[in-house]
């Protein structure tokens, strides 16, 4: 059966040619989308009309991210990213989902084409032969790992109808866990397009099953850590958003293996900024159910000419928001209570991100206890981070439910800590310094130029007090330094002159 119509479909579609050896027949045409190429054409042109971008481009596009489902569920979010597709193009590069065949790094469909109803798709033979060449480490010609595999085929109808006819296609399908053979694949990949007009396409759905509230957290939150154009910090995010233990929720991101591998391509070709054009999820479809969910996305990497986005951004309400969290954290550890952790609606709040929390009394450092790099969210850090300053700072006794009202909280957002070569790289009242040598190590956070704004001192402070090092280590070519700049805010002080020690 599958063969008369495969010759049906060739006989009706546009410009078609006769079908070669090598060439791949459609798989999921009249599941996942229409067979009849009038009804897929149809179709397509109203997903196209009824779109509407939620944001619109700050700059040319490099590359998109689109859902890879059923076009009744999905059809409509990727047509708002469609929109953005136009013109003429060399190369159309999609990487998406192994849904059926394990793969080591990067499986390629080299030769023929992809057919579909509305025609002939050619490989682009020569830079898959390249990929082939040039990194046989990460790139295979696995034609058997597109059988029955539909993350690739169903963009195409979407593309043939959006571009000038004379591309050709280099599919990639890619499901490794390890994150680093991800960016040496898009890694390879920008090197390979270099030099050519050439498109690159993520295929990717987001959350499954959960329900649609949890959906719409953990979706939101991944989106929002998106914006860095981090594939790490990425990849961290879909970690913290697992950890969480959810309900219904399998992973976050089906195709997130193709996700990060077009984000390091993108970033290589100069994109600087994901745009979220638009976001659903399957329980707002009629055929979807609210109580299990598959999370659907259209975003934009573009070159804007700016800098992408280094660290999180809070608002007035956010940050009264956290600092009574950690008021409220410190608050129930008096009863012997720890705060859980928890998803919050707003999605900044569930990035992941590195927090000090500073505890004052009439002046006095009380305690204070945080982490150098991100291991939950910003809502759970913060959270934890006060219990710990409270009750669990070695250098003073627990908090107690009578000092609760007298404490002065404030909150510390660290960057990402960098390595320095050697003291000259540190600015005063600018940089948090971290010092390790051996299993020693220790932290102090850009306040204490402060208390310390003499280099020599705060840098002998830090190896001695801090570190339990000598005072002079920072000299020592075998001493590690590091660097990191903080977001702080604190609560109001009324009624005192605070004093902060040099010891937080």
């Amino acid at each position: 059966m599958r063969k008369v119509i495969f010759t049906l479909w060739l006989l009706g579609a546009p410009g078609a040619a006769p079908a070669l050896e090598a060439d791949r027949p459609p798989a999921v045409a009249g599941q996942f989308y229409p067979a009849d190429p009038k009804e897929l054409s149809r179709d397509i042109d109203g997903y196209l009309t009824k779109a509407k971008p939620e944001r619109k481009l700050s700059g040319p596009l490099v590359a998109l991210v689109v859902p890879h489902a059923g076009y009744e569920y999905s059809a409509p979010v990727a047509a708002v990213g469609y929109l953005a597709v136009s013109g003429a193009f060399d190369t159309v590069v999609v990487i998406g989902t192994a849904h059926r065949a394990r793969v080591d790094a990067a499986a390629l469909y080299a030769h023929g084409a992809f057919i579909t109803p509305l025609g002939r798709v050619p490989v682009d033979e020569n830079l898959a032969a390249r990929l082939l060449k040039d990194a046989p480490a990460l790139f295979q010609d696995r034609p058997d790992a597109y059988e029955g595999e539909h993350s690739v085929e169903v963009q195409l109808p979407f593309l043939i109808k959006r571009l000038t006819p004379g591309w050709k296609l280099l599919p990639i399908i890619m499901n490794t866990d390890d994150p680093q053979t991800r960016l040496r694949v898009g890694l390879a990949v920008a090197a390979a397009i270099k030099g050519r007009k050439a498109l690159l396409i993520a295929s990717s759905d987001l959350s499954h099953y959960p329900p649609a509230r949890v959906a719409d957290k953990v979706d939101r939150a991944t989106l929002k850590a998106m914006e860095r154009l981090d594939p790490e910090f990425f990849w961290l995010s879909n970690r913290i958003m697992m950890a969480h233990g959810e309900p219904g929720l399998e992973t976050t991101w089906c195709g997130e293996a193709a996700v990060m591998a077009v984000m390091a391509a993108a970033r290589a070709q100069g994109a600087d900024r994901a745009v979220l054009m638009r976001y659903a999820n399957s329980g707002s479809s009629p055929a979807g159910e609210a109580g299990r969910t598959v999370g659907y996305a259209a975003v934009a990497f573009v070159r804007s000419g700016r800098s992408p986005a280094a660290g999180t951004t809070l608002d007035e309400k956010q940050k009264k928001s956290l600092l009574a969290l950690a008021r409220q954290s410190v608050d129930s550890g008096t009863e012997g209570k720890q705060a859980e952790g928890k998803l919050m609606d707003d999605p900044v709040l569930n990035l992941p991100s590195a927090v000090f929390v500073t505890l004052t009394e009439d002046g006095r450092l009380r305690g204070c206890v945080g982490t150098t790099a991100p291991r939950a969210t910003l809502r759970d850090a913060v959270a934890a981070s006060a219990f710990s300053a409270a009750f669990e700072d070695h250098r003073f006794a627990p908090v107690t439910k009578d000092e609760v009202a007298k404490l002065h909280v404030e909150i510390s957002i660290l960057s990402s800590a960098r390595p320095v070569a050697d003291a000259g790289s540190i600015v005063p009242k600018k940089h948090g310094v971290i010092v390790s040598q051996g299993g020693s190590t220790g932290l102090f956070l850009p306040q204490v130029w402060e208390q310390i704004p003499d280099k020599d001192g705060f840098l002998s402070e830090l190896c001695e007090q801090k570190a339990g090092l000598p005072r002079d280590c920072w000299k020592d070519p075998k001493t590690r330094l590091a660097v990191f700049t903080v977001s702080a805010f604190e609560e109001p002080i009324v009624g005192v002159n605070l004093h902060k020690t040099i010891t937080r």
